[in-house]
């Protein structure tokens, strides 16, 4: 017992980084191994590391091949234990190569090849152990990795990736096809022949090379006893440590990318287990041990980065280096990523950005996925990776009294932000970081070009051939553009009032805006105006025997006259936000706006039904007093010169917004409006984030068994 001991204590404080609980982890284990080393002490001993050549392997996989005719898989899934010290087991059931699927195709074609052996799998493991021999096996090759060079290290991160797949795959069908409670039995399982068996190995193993191991039966009888009152993931936790270590100290390295690739797939599948389960996650064993995990600072770091370094793939899966050494602590892992050589080919200018991004920068794809998973689960508890993003603060800036969780370069991840800002995940990474990590927002709202950005042929906006328009103005056409949208397909109050919200805030602001721009917003206006005028009109004369009904307006269209009451209340809700947004532009940036007191004037009839309302009367007197005001100065000048043109016209209007006064003006208070999230903002996240690991992921997943979160995520 005691080479045993030592040895597992040598495996397991390796690892850079040691829990509080590490110690009781692994006394658990010591005991609940001690069954399978009763009768092999002798034998058991790591050997040193062996060079093994390429051509060597026990498969190579492709897309084409039978799996099940594999003698190393079929010994693995099989009714005979394979400890874990048998070197030649597992040195060449290791050596393969694998096509990794890369759609939901491949996923399934794979899914269908590895089912029996799976199934096969379930069928032995809690009597094999097999399982944990596997994860015993790739514990030590990562304990390994750290004191190896890096020509030495190739095949260990060659085999260590080869270990984690297998481990992914099975955990993967694991929790699509059974429960977490069974899942961690399997991590927990050892083996439990009888020591009379006169079981043989009948897997297509050759004779002699790895024989069962007879145990005693009493020993198996309390080791069985102890598994059944013990199945608390304490290999697990040791498992998901050895995960973490790989993410943050294993630096990104090209023969190393795959690797730390797998790392964080497996992260996915793990936490993956809320698709699958009906329970809440507060019960659920690993998620506590994940969201527990004393090192939430230090992942999310690592994740950020990989995402803000944004690695290109390597073209070969696992490249030789030229030298160096593995040898390295947390500083000098730190600094790798900080300084690593970021690849950045023009490949994200591909029409289909989204595919681009998950296939050639597949590590900052998942990591970004990994990063929104881990963020959004147990939103309003205490949730460290939450705590940890949104407290991270920019490395450029000098130490304050405020402590950040780390520290990240934001320059860089601004900007890669900005290169894939229309995909959605990184679309909801940067809605996170701008809500709730003050010190990002701060830096993003004092870049210097984020106002005087100028996009030229936004070829993509296909109402009309835009030039020359600033980056403030497309964001208005954006916003109204959704109104329009939603009020014709979707009619959602929701997303109404976020869209009026953010133009609200942002009138008091407008300055030389387009002339498209200015024409669409009052455009809006009319839109809405003539809406409230159709739908009043069929309030007053439901059943006018002449009159032809408008097909063209769906809003009414078959509702009751309590639901077109509704319609109505919200449609004169919305024509007044459009009036203050109007008059906030006017009290505050006349003088900035000539484009926009152009548009009053050409448009000025469309207010005419409002002024006598009761609703908004008010607010239609200051736009009045503005038309009026600029209207006499160019019937005046009009008189003298005859017809004006457009240049002269705007000339006009500059030189009189020069001698007008807002004081004119009747005083309404500024609009400003806070953005809260709902009291449960993960019924809305949680559905939405597994949506697009399915739909943007490297990893697919079972959509016929999904019954967690959402009945909606389809795979």
């Amino acid at each position: 017992d005691e080479l045993f001991t030592s040895s597992l204590l040598a495996v397991a404080l390796s690892a850079a980084f040691v829990k509080r609980n590490t110690l009781y982890t692994v006394v658990k284990l010591i005991l609940l191994n001690r069954a399978e080393c009763l009768r092999v002490e002798e034998k058991f001993k790591y050997r040193s590391v062996q060079k093994f050549s390429t051509h060597r392997m026990g498969m190579n996989v492709s897309r084409q091949v039978d799996l099940t005719e594999n003698e190393y898989l079929q010994r693995f899934v099989g009714k005979t234990h394979v400890p874990a010290y048998d070197d030649d087991f597992w040195n060449n059931f290791l050596q393969y190569h694998i096509n990794l699927p890369t759609n939901s195709e491949e996923q399934l074609s794979l899914d269908s090849r590895l089912e029996t052996l799976c199934q096969s799998f379930i069928s032995h493991n809690l009597h094999t152990g097999n399982f944990g021999s596997l994860i015993n096996v790739f514990l030590l090759k990562v304990s390994e990795l750290l004191t190896l060079s890096d020509i030495e290290s190739n095949v260990h991160i060659w085999h260590a990736f080869n270990a984690l797949f297998i481990i992914r795959c099975l955990v993967k069908y694991m929790i699509e096809t059974g429960s977490e409670y069974q899942l961690l039995q399997h991590f927990e399982a050892l083996p439990v022949q009888a020591a009379d068996s006169d079981e043989t190995p009948t897997d297509g193993t050759a004779a002699g090379t790895s024989t069962a191991i007879p145990i005693d039966m009493r020993a198996v009888e309390e080791t069985k006893a102890a598994v059944a009152k013990l199945v608390d993931g304490s290999k697990f936790e040791t498992f998901l440590e050895a995960l973490v270590n790989i993410i943050v100290v294993i630096p990104v390295k090209e023969f190393t990318y795959h690797l730390h690739l797998e790392a964080v797939n497996c992260m996915i599948i793990l936490l993956s287990v809320s698709l699958f389960s009906q329970q809440t996650m507060e019960k659920s064993t690993i998620y506590r041990t994940i969201y527990r995990c004393q090192h939430a600072n230090t992942l999310m770091s690592a994740l950020l980065h990989f995402l803000s370094r944004m690695s290109q793939a390597p073209q070969t899966m696992f490249g030789f280096g030229t030298g160096g050494s593995f040898v390295f602590g947390i500083a000098e892992s730190l600094w790798s990523i900080l300084t690593f050589a970021r690849k950045q080919p023009d490949i994200l200018t591909a029409h289909d950005l989204p595919t681009a991004f998950r296939e050639h920068y597949p590590l900052a794809n998942q990591s970004l996925l990994l990063i929104l998973i881990l963020t959004n689960h147990h939103a309003t508890k205490d949730n460290p990776y939450r705590i940890s993003l949104f407290g991270c603060s920019d490395s450029q800036d000098s130490p304050k009294e405020d402590p950040a969780t780390f520290k990240i370069d934001f320059s860089s991840l601004y900007n890669t932000l900005c290169r894939i800002v229309t995909i959605d995940q990184a679309t909801l990474l940067l809605y996170l970081l701008l809500y709730r990590n003050q010190r990002f927002q701060k830096y993003v709202m004092a870049q210097q070009n984020l106002q005087q950005l100028m996009l030229k042929n936004i070829t993509w906006y296909t109402e009309r051939s835009i030039s020359e328009i600033s980056l403030g103005g497309l964001l208005i056409l954006v916003v109204i553009r959704t109104i329009q949208y939603n009020m014709l397909k979707m009619r959602d109050k929701y997303l109404h009032t976020n869209c009026l919200a953010a133009l609200a805030n942002m009138s008091g602001q407008f300055q030389s805006l387009h002339p498209y721009v200015a024409q669409r917003l009052v455009s809006l206006f009319e839109t809405l105006a003539k809406k409230h005028a159709r739908l009043d009109q069929q309030l007053k004369q439901p059943n006018d025997p002449n009159g032809e009904p408008d097909i063209s307006i769906p809003i009414g269209c078959g509702l009751t006259s309590e639901d077109m009451l509704q319609d109505l209340s919200v449609l004169e809700e919305v024509l007044r936000m459009v009036l203050e947004i109007l008059n906030s532009c006017l009290s505050h940036q006349l003088v900035y706006c000539p484009n926009l007191v152009y548009t009053l004037l050409y448009k000025r009839n469309v207010f005419e039904a409002f002024r006598s309302h009761s609703a908004f009367q008010d607010i239609i007197q200051n736009i009045d007093m503005v038309v009026g005001f600029f209207s006499s100065r160019l019937q005046r000048v009009q008189e003298q010169r005859g017809e004006l043109g457009v240049s002269e016209v705007l000339e006009v209007i500059s030189k009189g917004a020069s001698q007008w006064s807002s004081d004119r003006l009747r005083k309404f208070p500024d609009l400003k409006f806070k953005y809260v999230e709902e009291d449960a903002p993960e019924e809305f996240f949680i559905p939405y984030v597994w949506t697009l690991v399915c739909k943007a992921g490297c990893v697919h997943f079972s959509s016929e068994t999904i019954k967690g979160v959402s009945a909606e995520i389809v795979c």
